[in-house]
């Protein structure tokens, strides 16, 4: 019977974001059914050569469908990056930015299109970059303590978030107030507008590669949930499982964040609706975290190109749907964390 739960488990975490994104391809304002999306995605398949219009092909194909892949990769990997550092830092109320990652990556794209002038490569790399660096940065401060304590990686993470944050409004300062202050603006609120198969590929790397070493080792996460001293007592090197989780973290958040801009709220609030439907243990936890974190920022996509005539920065519905439902969340006192 655990056999027959376990495999409905998988099944449904695979199956729900394939769901969302397939119907995210019939949203929008050219309107589409779903046996002309199945008809344009088989044809590119080489499975049926049935007719389609160009212009339809062309928005299932090259505009809605890289978009939804790109959403539920970053959703995946905002929301599973948050679970691994609350269980890391054994506090219900970090997300995937707490070392400071979205603000290192936010100043990198800032400098990027003050530098070169929007070119879309130069912002990934300097997103990417900055962001690692800020973690690093935290780290170090974090090992003046000669040990790797949460509350000192927690403190140093907030000290560079300061530093970052600072920079960022340095160099909004700085921008051209009619050409590159509004790219900048609209590039730290987050949106998935400008998606390109190209996006996937270079920011999907390390975002896949930051999710599989947190499914990989996630039943580590129980026993740094337990405490150092417990951890130690099994024999457990906690300093070296931190910096695996927090570089595999890092990784996924860097990786998003260079390709999305900053969304916030995924990472601190998908972990706690995911602990309501598995529980505490983070052998399920991981992988229905990055489950519903897909799912979840596909729909929330969605919903800021088809609420009103232009699209509503990521960054701002997330905000908006993710604090009355934290407030919630508290009131509920569910999964022993809160």
């Amino acid at each position: 019977m655990k056999k027959i739960k376990r495999v409905i488990f998988i099944i449904s975490l695979l199956v729900l974001p394939l769901i969302c994104i397939f119907l995210s391809l019939l949203l929008g304002r050219y309107p589409l059914d779903p046996i002309t999306v199945f008809t344009i995605i088989f044809n590119e398949m080489g499975l049926t050569n049935q007719g389609a219009t160009d212009t339809a092909s062309s928005i299932v194909l090259n505009i809605r469908l890289p978009r939804a892949l790109l959403g539920a990769l970053v959703g995946a990997s905002l929301a599973v990056s948050g679970a691994a550092f609350q269980g890391v830092f054994r506090n219900p109320l970090v997300s995937s930015s707490i070392l400071g990652v979205s603000p290192g990556a936010g100043f990198g794209a800032a400098l990027a299109i003050l530098l070169f002038n929007n070119t879309s490569y130069m912002i990934y790399l300097f997103a990417f970059g900055f962001g690692i660096l800020a973690v690093l940065l935290s780290y170090l401060i974090g090992r003046s303590y000669k040990t790797t304590p949460a509350i000192m990686l927690v403190l140093g993470g907030t000290i560079i978030s300061s530093v970052f944050s600072s920079l960022i409004s340095l160099v909004k300062y700085m921008a051209d107030p009619s050409d590159q202050l509004p790219q900048i603006t609209f590039w730290l609120m987050g949106s998935l507008a400008s998606a390109s198969y190209q996006d996937i590929m270079i920011a999907g790397i390390p975002m896949v590669l930051g999710m599989a070493g947190l499914v990989a080792i996630r039943w580590r996460i129980n026993i740094l949930s337990m405490g150092d001293k417990e951890a130690r007592a099994m024999g457990v090197n906690t300093s070296f499982l931190k910096v695996v989780l927090i570089s595999c973290a890092t990784l996924a958040t860097a990786g998003a964040v260079c390709v999305s801009g900053i969304i916030g709220w995924v990472g601190l609030i998908i972990p706690h609706i995911s602990r309501m439907i598995v529980g505490n243990d983070n052998r399920f936890l991981i992988p229905a975290t990055m489950s519903i974190g897909a799912c979840y920022l596909v729909i929330v996509d969605n919903l800021s190109r088809i609420l009103t005539g232009s699209e509503i920065p990521l960054g701002i519905l997330t905000a908006i749907i993710g604090a009355p439902f934290f407030v919630y969340l508290l009131k509920r006192k569910v999964g022993g964390w809160l």
